[in-house]
Parts: structure tokens; C-alpha cells; sequence
């Protein structure tokens, strides 16, 4: 049920004598007397920079703005946010809303309102197309984008100017490159961080490369698909094994090792996200961005993430839900999120002001691969499981006695038992 418009709502309360009591409906008059709970994620790296810094000020405007409402907003680290939500669900007492990294499950099991339930239609049509789309089930969207990224790869210009290389466009190139890297004492010619910590970014942006990906045009999964095995053994033979991914494994590489690496010069080549540009620059590390690499020429798609804001329906607060969320949404609280902390808007209206903006200049290569972007299928309420396994697996596919094949296989497998379970 499309949630009510402004004038609908006025005319049925002032129908009733209780226009008085619009305070937490929007209007900003009167008094509802209405707490809304928001849990949310923390996109700072200190106190500094914390995410309750953005709330806060956001808040304070909305509730001057709406005497009759109070938004509650509890910010918690990314290692603890989405135990946090699911703890509280378990127990029967979800917030109002969550900004967390998944929303599938919830949606699954009833718990959400439907994005057209709590926000107005020129707030939900606004939403960036392949973001939008990604937060549906079967055509209905639950999940609302809140922050999203892209990934282009990065390389250190001081390092190819000294070894006079050009940025590659396919794999054979970024072998070359490698290599030559490698015989000017570069510590990791190509950073592949395949660790725990965030494998399964590094694995999909390979495997589009490669033309393949986590699922194919129907989204069922296809993990042992003979594209994504292709790609997997060009790593393990081309890079790995000709010792082109530096000192450390890739199995045993976190993602914000292998940048820290990058800002200390000691990284060649490596994919990142919007973040790394602002950590390169503190470092003074003189860096460029080139679309991924692929087989043949530059990838067809680049990976794309979303984090999401979840609306619970326990509360039955929909209405000032969605006043917030709307607000919350408005083209400036996007802007300035997505500046605060080096993140493309999920919205057009936002997109469009930064890609015509100087002074996101940095951030346009990322807006660039975003219309191309292909995000996990976090649709699939098997998805959890499958992404902590692939965390688990995947740097075994590319040690010395690993087996693409295998790794693949199991992957497949788990995944099938995954989707089954659901």
C-alpha cells in the first residue's frame, strides 16, 4: 500500500478535528510525542570522522523542523552492526529502521515494510535503476540503498614511471606489467586480497572480467561456470604462481592490508573502492584509475556494492517512517553523505549534481562504471551463507596445490544447498 500523500493525510484528520496532531506525520506543528529508533552503520575510521557526526546534525534539523518526533540513531562499528539488528530481532524488538548490509532475510520472513509502503513516489522513483532493482524480491523492493561504490583498478604512477609502463587493459598487459614490476623489487606488483576479510569483492570483480560472475542472466548461481573457472585458473597460472602477488598469500590478504600496502607504496596494481583515494592522497602516493582489466579489453562490468536502510514493521510507525526516510533521502543528505565519506549517491537526482560538480572530480571514474555495475545477489536470502563460505574457499582455488576446479565445484554446491535451505 503506497503510503499516504500530504494532502490525502490533512484532508482525512481535518475531516476528524485533529489537524493538531500532524507533528510526527510531517507538517511540523502539534506534537505525536513519537520516538523513532534508527541502528546504523559507522563509515569513519575515529572519532573524528564517525558517523555520529552525520546523524547527528541530520537529526537535529529534522526534529527542528518536527517538534512532535524524535529520531533515536545508535551507530555501530561494521564488525558489530548487523549482529546488533539481528539480536534485536531475534528478541522480538527490532528498531524502526536499520542501516546494515543486508535485508534479505528480513524481507523473507515478513518483517519490512515494502519501499513503496513508507516512501512517497518521487523519493522511491529517484533511487539510481540497478541499486533500486537490487533491493527486491521477486519485483518488490524492501531494501532502500543508502551508500553504494564501484570499483576501478589503481596503480602507482611514480612505480610504472620508473619501470615505463602503461595502465593495462587486459590480462595480458597487467601480467606484463606485473612482471615488470616484480624485477624492479616492487613488493606486490598486483595486490590480490583474497582473505577473509573481504574475498568475495576481489573474486567478483575477477570473474566479470572474465565475463562471468556469481550468477548468470537468470540469477541462478554459477560458480562453476566454464567462464569463472577460466578466470580463476588464469590467476593461479599467470599471477599467483609465477609469484606476481607479493609476499603474502593471497588467501592470507585482507582487503585494508593490501591498501595500507598500496598507501605505503609498496603496491603496483590493486582494485579499489572510492575510500582508497582519500587514504593514497593523506599518504601523498602519486596514484591513477583505470577501468578493470578483462581478457581481452576492459571489462564489460565492475563490480558495484549497496549498503541498505531497512524499514521494520513492529513499531507500526509507518507514516513517520517514512516523513524521515523521504527526508533522509532529500538530495542534499545524500550529497553530503556521499562527500563526507567518498561514496556514490544512490540516488539520480544526487548523481547528477556530482558528476557536473568540480569538486567531485575524484569520485566521477567511480560514478563512471556505475551504470554498468553488477551488485552481489543480495536478493537471495541464501546470499549470507554462500559469502561467508566464499570468504572461507576461494584463496584455497589459487594456492600452489589448489584447484580452481574444485574450489568452484564445492562453491556450486554449497550454493545449491543454500538456495534449497531457503
Amino acid at each position: 500500500m503506497q503510503r499516504r500523500s500530504l494532502a490525502r493525510t490533512i484532508a482525512a484528520v481535518s475531516a476528524l478535528g485533529l489537524t493538531g496532531a500532524l507533528g510526527g506525520c510531517g507538517l511540523g506543528t502539534g506534537s505525536s510525542g513519537i520516538t523513532l529508533e534508527l541502528i546504523a552503520a559507522d563509515y569513519g575510521t575515529g572519532v573524528d570522522d564517525s558517523s555520529k557526526k552525520y546523524w547527528a546534525a541530520l537529526t537535529e534539523e529534522y526534529e527542528a523542523e518536527h517538534p512532535g518526533v524524535r529520531i533515536d540513531v545508535t551507530v555501530h562499528s561494521w564488525n558489530d552492526v548487523d549482529r546488533e539488528v539481528k539480536e534485536r530481532v531475534d528478541a522480538g524488538d527490532p528498531p524502526d529502521m536499520a542501516q546494515i548490509g543486508a535485508y534479505a532475510d528480513y524481507a523473507a520472513d515478513g518483517l519490512l515494510y515494502k519501499a513503496d509502503d513508507v516512501l512517497s513516489i518521487p523519493v522511491q522513483a529517484d533511487f539510481v535503476s540497478q541499486l533500486a532493482t537490487a533491493g527486491q524480491i521477486a519485483g518488490v523492493q524492501y531494501g532502500m540503498p543508502f551508500a553504494s561504490s564501484t570499483r576501478v583498478m589503481f596503480y602507482n604512477k611514480t612505480l610504472f614511471e620508473e619501470a615505463g609502463l602503461t595502465p593495462p587493459t587486459t590480462w595480458d598487459e597487467l601480467a606484463a606489467n606485473a612482471q615488470a614490476l616484480k624485477e624492479e623489487g616492487v613488493k606486490y606488483p598486483y595486490a590480490l586480497p583474497l582473505g577473509p576479510e573481504e574475498a568475495q569483492a576481489e573474486t567478483m570483480q575477477w570473474l566479470l572480467s572474465g565475463k562471468g560472475g556469481y550468477t548468470d542472466t537468470m540469477g541462478i548461481y554459477g560458480f562453476d561456470s566454464a567462464q569463472n573457472t577460466r578466470t580463476v585458473t588464469w590467476l593461479k597460472d599467470e599471477l599467483v604462481g609465477k609469484g606476481l602477488t607479493g609476499p603474502v598469500a593471497p588467501g592470507e590478504l585482507d582487503r585494508a592490508d593490501a591498501f595500507a600496502a598500496f598507501t605505503a607504496g609498496d603496491v603496483g596494481m590493486l582494485n579499489g573502492h572510492p575510500s582508497l583515494v582519500g587514504m593514497a592522497e593523506q599518504k601523498g602516493v602519486e596514484f591513477g584509475t583505470v577501468p578493470t582489466p578483462g581478457a581481452s579489453g576492459e571489462s564489460r562490468a565492475t563490480l558495484g556494492v549497496a549498503d541498505w536502510m531497512t524499514a521494520f514493521k513492529k513499531s507500526g510507525h509507518r507514516d513517520e517512517i517514512g516523513d524521515f526516510l523521504d527526508f533522509v533521502y532529500g538530495k542534499d543528505q545524500v550529497l553530503a553523505f556521499s562527500r563526507d565519506y567518498d561514496l556514490l549517491p544512490v540516488t539520480t537526482s544526487a548523481s547528477r549534481v556530482m558528476a557536473r560538480s568540480a569538486e567531485d572530480e575524484k569520485l566521477r571514474p567511480f560514478l563512471d562504471q556505475l551504470p554498468t555495475a553488477e551488485l552481489y545477489p543480495v536478493g537471495k536470502t541464501s546470499w549470507a551463507d554462500v559469502n561467508a563460505e566464499i570468504k572461507q574457499r576461494i584463496g584455497k582455488a589459487v594456492s600452489p596445490n589448489g584447484s580452481p576446479e574444485d574450489v568452484l565445484g564445492r562453491l556450486q554446491a554449497t550454493a545449491v544447498r543454500a538456495e534449497s535451505a531457503r
